[in-house]
């Protein structure tokens, strides 16, 4: 899935209990972490679950691998990879998620703990990118 057609099937629900059913959904069909990757060193320190963040770099683009404890979280990951997965260190330093989720008007319907936790899955990804070399 692209960032554009996340966003206009998130424009396509009038509720957002539906949104949330999607994205949800959207965590089922990420891939699970192998459990030798879930340990202290890719955990994401902030986040309310248990979130564990590992990557690799092919050809310049950074690919992610992410997964969580819960089934929010685990949607809310599916779309962050949408937002970031296969770009350049320098392309994920640039990109406004924050305003990607402002667009699909994200922010306004977690906790504040689900929040910190989303905006903290975003800084290490950026921690990421800008630990890569130019």
């Amino acid at each position: 899935m692209t960032l554009d057609e996340l966003v206009e099937t998130f424009e396509f629900f009038d509720d957002w209990e539906d949104k949330y059913r999607f994205i949800i959904d959207l965590g089922k069909d990420l891939p699970a972490l192998p459990d030798a990757d879930k340990t202290d060193a890719h955990l994401i320190r902030g986040c309310q679950s248990q979130v564990w963040l590992t990557y690799k770099i092919t050809e310049g683009k950074l690919a992610f691998n992410m997964d969580s404890d819960a089934h929010i979280v685990r949607g809310l990951i599916a779309v962050v990879l949408v937002a970031i997965q296969d770009r350049s260190a320098a392309e994920i330093q640039q990109l406004d998620i924050e305003g990607i989720f402002g667009q699909l008007d994200l922010l306004a319907h977690l906790s504040v703990t689900r929040g910190n936790g989303l905006r903290a899955m975003v800084s290490r990804i950026k921690e990421v990118a800008r630990s890569q070399p130019a």
